[in-house]
C-alpha cells in the first residue's frame, strides 16, 4: 500500500473533491424552486460525514453519506467517502461495492482504485487485489513492485520475473527487488536462471562491485567453487582496492593450503573499515582455527587482533582468549579475557571463565577481588560463591570461606556436582579451623552425592 498517496489524500481531500467532483453541484446557485435547499442538505450532511470520520465514528458518517445519497447520487467522491468508512468498519463487501460505484463514475481516479485496492488487500483477496494494481501501474510505476509482490503470492513467478525485469531495466537494480527475485528462486528452486541473471549483470555493468560479490555467493552456493573463485579474481582484477572480495578469497586460498594468501586476506577483511562486525567476527574465528593448525601464524594473529577498532575488540579478545585455551596457555588466555571484560564487563560467560582461571593459574587475590565485584552484578549464581570461597580457602581465609559458601549453597538448584563442589569446600574449611567433626560430616556429604552421580 502506498501510505504517502493516503497522507496526501487525508491532507487535501476536503479541499480537493469539492472542488473536483462536485462539479455538477452548485453550492452557490440561486434556488429555482427546492433545489437550493437539497444542495444545502447535501452540502451539511457531506461535511457532517467527514466530521465524524475525523473523530472515528464511521457508523455516523455512514448515516450522513446515506442522506447524501438519497439527495443526490450522482458524485463519485460520495461512494468513495462510503467505501473508506465502510473499509475502516471491516465491511468490506459494503465497501467494495461503494468503491465500485465510485470507479465506474469515475474509472480513471487513482485515488479510488488504490482505495479498492485497499480492501482487496486486507481481504487477502489477491486476485482482485492484482487486477486493480494492474490498472494503477498506469498512474505510478511503483505500482509494478506490489504487482510483482502480488505475483509471487499467488504462485506466478514467471509473471512476477517479467515485472522485475522491466523494473531493472527501467529503474537499475535494486535490493528491494532482489530480495524478491531471491524468494522466486528459492521457491523454485531454480538456481541456474538466478545465476544467469547475475552473470549478465556482470558483463552489462562490470563496474558494479555488487554484482561480482552477489555471483560469487551464488556460485559457491550452488558448490561450483571453480567459476566462485574466477569470478572473485575477475573483481579482483576490475577493482584492485576492493576489500568486500576477501571476503571470499580468504576462504578458497584456505581450501588450497595457500597460507600466505589466505592471512593477507583475512588481515585485508579485519582491517577493513566496509565490512561489517559481524562479518569480520566470522573471519577471525576462521583465522584462530587456522592459526591452530599453523602455529608460526600466531603473531599475526595477536597483532591483527590489537589492530581491530575499539568496537569490535571485545569480541576479538574472547576468540584470542579462547585459542590461547585451547592451546593450554592459561596466562594468555587469562591476559585476553580481561582485556573482553574491559569492553564487556557484564559478560557472564567470560567473568565465569576468568575467575576459574584466576584459581588455575593460581591468583587467588585477583579471584576473590573479581568474585567479589561480579557478586554484585550477578547475586544468585552459585558460581561466584564457590571460586570465591575457594579462593579464600587458598589464602587461608577459612571462616571467611565458611560464610560465603554456606550463602552461595542456597542458590545451588538440581546441581549434585556443584553441590559436592561446596561441601568440598566447607570441608577444607573446617579443617583449616581444626574442626574435624565437621570436616567429616561435609565431606562424607560430599561423597554421598558423588555415589549418586
Amino acid at each position: 500500500m502506498k501510505k504517502q498517496r493516503y497522507i496526501l489524500l487525508f491532507i487535501f481531500g476536503i479541499l480537493l473533491f469539492p472542488q473536483a467532483n462536485y462539479a455538477q453541484v452548485d453550492f452557490n446557485k440561486k434556488p429555482d424552486d427546492d433545489l437550493g435547499d437539497n444542495e444545502d442538505a447535501y452540502q451539511e450532511f457531506f461535511f457532517e460525514a467527514l466530521k465524524q470520520k475525523g473523530i472515528e465514528n464511521y457508523d455516523r458518517a455512514i448515516e450522513a453519506l446515506l442522506k447524501c445519497e438519497k439527495i443526490d447520487n450522482s458524485d463519485p467522491a460520495l461512494f468513495f467517502e462510503l467505501g473508506k468508512n465502510y473499509s475502516q468498519l471491516k465491511n468490506f463487501g459494503a465497501a467494495e461495492d461503494a468503491l465500485q460505484k465510485a470507479i465506474k463514475k469515475q474509472p480513471d481516479n487513482e485515488w479510488y482504485l488504490d482505495e479498492l485496492y485497499g480492501v482487496y488487500a486486507k481481504q487477502n483477496d489477491l486476485e482482485n487485489a492484482i487486477k486493480t494494481v494492474k490498472k494503477l501501474v498506469k498512474y505510478h510505476p511503483d505500482y509494478k513492485e506490489d504487482l510483482a509482490t502480488l505475483y509471487v503470492k499467488t504462485k506466478k513467478y514467471d509473471d512476477a520475473l517479467k515485472v522485475l525485469d522491466e523494473m531493472d531495466a527501467e529503474l537499475g537494480v535494486s535490493t528491494t527487488r532482489d530480495r524478491v527475485r531471491n524468494m522466486i528462486y528459492s521457491a523454485t528452486g531454480n538456481k541456474k536462471d538466478q545465476i544467469e541473471n547475475l552473470e549478465e549483470r556482470v558483463e552489462d555493468n562490470p563496474e558494479e562491485e555488487k554484482n561480482y560479490l552477489s555471483l560469487i555467493f551464488r556460485y559457491s552456493e550452488n558448490n561450483e567453487k571453480e567459476k566462485a573463485f574466477e569470478t572473485a579474481i575477475k573483481l579482483l582484477k576490475s577493482h584492485p582496492n576492493s576489500e568486500m572480495v576477501h571476503l571470499a578469497l580468504y576462504k578458497f586460498y584456505l581450501d588450497d593450503n595457500e597460507a600466505e594468501k589466505a592471512v593477507v586476506s583475512m588481515q585485508i577483511v579485519l582491517k577493513s573499515s566496509q565490512i561489517k562486525p559481524e562479518a569480520k567476527m566470522m573471519v577471525l574465528s576462521d583465522f584462530v582455527k587456522f592459526v591452530a593448525i599453523h602455529p608460526e601464524y600466531e603473531s599475526q594473529l595477536v597483532e591483527i587482533t590489537s589492530n581491530i577498532t575499539e568496537d569490535e575488540k571485545g569480541k576479538s579478545n574472547i576468540e584470542v582468549a579462547q585459542y590461547f585455551l585451547a592451546k593450554g596457555d592459561k596466562v594468555k588466555a587469562v591476559a585476553y579475557y580481561e582485556k573482553a571484560l574491559e569492553k564487556e564487563p557484564d559478560n557472564f560467560g567470560v567473568l565465569r571463565n576468568v575467575l576459574l582461571l584466576y584459581i588455575d593459574v593460581e591468583n587467588y587475590s585477583k579471584a576473590v577481588e573479581k568474585s567479589d565485584e561480579a557478586l554484585d552484578k550477578f547475586p544468585s549464581q552459585p558460581i561466584f560463591y564457590l571460586v570465591n570461597g575457594v579462593a579464600k580457602n587458598k589464602l587461608n581465609q577459612p571462616e571467611k570461606a565458611i560464610r560465603v559458601l554456606e550463602t552461595g549453597l542456597d542458590y545451588v538448584i538440581d546441581d549434585h556436582k556443584m553441590e559436592g563442589d561446596f561441601y568440598k569446600q566447607i570441608s577444607i574449611s573446617h579443617t583449616q579451623l581444626n574442626n574435624t567433626n565437621k570436616a567429616k560430616t561435609f565431606s562424607d556429604k560430599a561423597k554421598q552425592l558423588e555415589s549418586t552421580n
